[in-house]
């Protein structure tokens, strides 16, 4: 599905950080190693922030960008379909995680370039960058996993 306008993009957005807190909230329940599962925590709890964001921005925007035509963002280019996967490794949680949090930071830095509403391209900018500096932690996470096997 094309996103081609404010509501779409708004609508996608908030639904996307919303499913994602939920699958955060899963795989901190699976997690075994203590540091996984609170990192996890976090994220999901990042995440209901970020769906309550994305919903305020909507509501407090939408008449200002309601007829603004928007091109080149499509749905598909952001779906993760974490459904079919059941991981049950710690590795494996931290994969998802990281494929999650790569998928939100593309979403987001090709919106804030897309909106021609400055404030919510801010936003927009400010999620890309926070995605970025929770993949920096899990890839941390992930080396320290990987340095604690090798020993």
């Amino acid at each position: 599905m094309t996103l081609t306008t404010f509501g779409a993009i708004m609508g996608f957005a908030a639904e996307f950080t919303g499913q994602t807190g939920e699958i955060y909230k899963t795989l901190a329940q699976k997690a075994k190693d203590l540091t996984l599962r609170e990192v996890l925590q976090v994220l999901s709890a990042e995440e209901g922030k970020s769906h309550s964001l994305m919903e305020k921005t909507r509501r407090e925007n939408v008449t200002e960008m309601i007829l603004e035509p928007i091109a080149g963002l499509h749905q598909e280019d952001y779906g993760v379909d974490l459904k079919v996967v059941d991981p049950m490794e710690d590795a494996d949680l931290l994969r998802a995680a990281l494929i999650l949090e790569e998928r939100e930071k593309k979403f987001f830095s090709d919106v804030s370039i897309k909106v021609p509403l400055p404030e919510v391209a801010r936003i927009f900018r400010k999620m890309a960058q926070k995605k970025q500096e929770n993949l920096a932690k899990l890839q941390s996470l992930a080396l320290n996993q990987t340095l604690k096997k090798s020993t």
